[in-house]
């Protein structure tokens, strides 16, 4: 058989050139990063020396301490006064912490096009910011799953997240409320029965992203409410101190802050040139008064409608 030849070649050939070209690099990209909305809705508080207390007013007896109608001018007012609880609850603030290291002969000679520190702390900060929004709903503490009152429990009449189960959390948590709070899936299973009914709900764009929203309340997703069982559950809050409602803590002016209650400090270099690097971050999350947050229990995220 004759001999393959190889073809002249009269141009410079692509693995050639790619050897002077300069490669476009991205900076990492991290999937589990997510939009993180409840501490964006949230209304944060300032915390002095890390903790917060919650004055309440005690309980009063049916037809004592009332403030009666004067039915004419020379009657008796009755006395009266607001007591205290005596030992109000009081919120330590939470941190979230970890270090890192790098060493030194890698952020020098590794630095370009992206500095090895920078984005090492950004990828870390992010992680962080995550594991803040997984404590501020499950925390045993402090999360917003574990403080709903026990009255303020309520459940899915036929187990997917109805319009009239939705109805009945606002009906619960009537005075003001600002935003559901559901998982992603809990928000598509909602739409599933609102579309299976003929009442698709609206969409309002806030903080330049589209919501779904019921009687006017945004539906706002978080990954952090666990699903167990193709079960979940959906919360209802109001919030702001002047509301009474659910307000986030966080310490401000801490040395090294990089964002509210976030701190990075540098630590030294050790023996083996490896720089250390301290990041920190002190939340928590108060519920002001019980009727601030309701939560509708056994939501099913599995059901589906065949349309005919």
């Amino acid at each position: 058989m004759p001999e393959e030849t190889t073809p002249t070649r009269h141009t410079l050939g692509v693995e050639g050139a790619q050897q002077l070209a300069v490669v476009t690099k991205t900076v990492p990209m991290m999937e589990q990063i997510t939009p993180r909305w409840l501490i964006t809705f949230l209304p944060w508080v300032p915390v002095e020396a890390g903790k917060y207390r919650v004055n309440k007013v005690k309980p009063t007896a049916p037809g004592t301490r009332t403030v009666e109608c004067a039915p004419g001018e020379e009657v008796l007012l009755p006395e009266i006064y607001v007591d205290y609880e005596e030992k109000p609850r009081e919120y330590t603030l939470s941190a979230v912490t970890t270090t890192l290291d790098v060493h030194t002969r890698i952020s020098d000679l590794y630095r370009s096009p992206h500095d090895q520190i920078r984005e090492q702390l950004r990828l870390i900060i992010e992680k962080i910011k995550e594991r803040q929004e997984r404590e501020l709903v499950n925390n045993k503490e402090y999360g917003l799953l574990n403080n709903v009152s026990a009255d303020m429990h309520i459940k899915t009449r036929k187990g997917g997240p109805t319009p009239d189960d939705l109805d009945e959390l606002i009906a619960t948590v009537w005075k003001e409320p600002a935003f559901f709070l559901a998982h992603p899936r809990a928000i598509a299973a909602f739409g599933r029965e609102c579309t299976y009914r003929g009442v698709p709900p609206p969409t309002a764009t806030l903080f330049g992203s589209p919501f779904l929203t019921w009687r006017g309340v945004p539906l706002v997703p978080c990954d952090k409410l666990p699903i167990k069982k193709e079960k979940t559950s959906i919360l209802l809050l109001r919030t702001g101190e002047s509301k009474q409602g659910v307000v986030g803590l966080f310490q401000p002016g801490l040395p090294g802050e990089v964002s509210p209650s976030l701190s990075v400090r540098f630590m030294g270099i050790d023996h083996k040139a490896i720089a250390s690097y301290l990041i920190s971050l002190y939340c928590s999350i108060a519920v002001l008064t019980e009727d601030a947050i309701g939560v509708l229990e056994d939501v099913d995220v599995s059901q589906y409608h065949e349309y005919k």
